[in-house]
């Protein structure tokens, strides 16, 4: 990491030696990087547009993690990965979740969903659910270790390629 660590930003997480992330809502600004983060990450991405409303729907929390090891623009910390909520009512929804390939393997994936599960459950949702492809293994490791647990199945829910979709839920709702 060039030119040393930069103290960590206030709500910023310790992710490994040294390294820093910081989560925090998305903005119009973002959408590019979320783009391409997007059509790295599935083989039927979001578009531009899809993202652009997100940020203005108000049932929606939509965040972002900046990392100081990946430089963005002008050497500023660069978005690294995104997350996408619905709330509706006592229920939420994951609605999209990535993260950059140079950034996998990190902790940011994790960061975000228990940030936005933190999130949603102080607006009152108790359970959230999500769906995976069926052979996403990495997913599906990172969504059984936040107590996520099979619901349900989907059949032939993806198209590009056919597969099923497994549905999740977590019960987050506190005594």
């Amino acid at each position: 990491m060039g030119g040393g660590a930069r103290s960590p930003a206030r709500g910023a997480v310790t992710v490994g030696s040294m390294e820093s992330v910081v989560v925090r809502r998305a903005e119009d600004r973002d959408v590019g990087r979320i783009l391409e983060i997007e059509n790295a990450s599935f083989v039927d991405p979001w578009t531009g547009e899809a993202f652009r409303s997100s940020l203005i729907l108000p049932h929606l929390r939509f965040l972002v993690a900046e990392a100081d090891w990946a430089p963005g623009p002008a050497g500023a910390a660069a978005v690294v990965g995104y997350v996408l909520a619905m709330v509706m009512g006592p229920e939420g929804e994951i609605a999209d979740i990535a993260v950059a390939p140079e950034a996998r393997g990190r902790g940011v994936g994790g960061m975000l969903l228990d940030r936005v599960t933190a999130l949603v459950e102080q607006q009152g949702v108790g359970t959230i659910y999500l769906e995976v492809r069926e052979s996403n293994e990495a997913a599906r490791r990172l969504y059984e270790s936040r107590a996520f647990r099979l619901v349900g199945r989907r059949r032939r829910y993806y198209q590009h390629p056919v597969e099923d979709a497994l549905v999740l839920r977590r019960e987050i709702a506190t005594a």
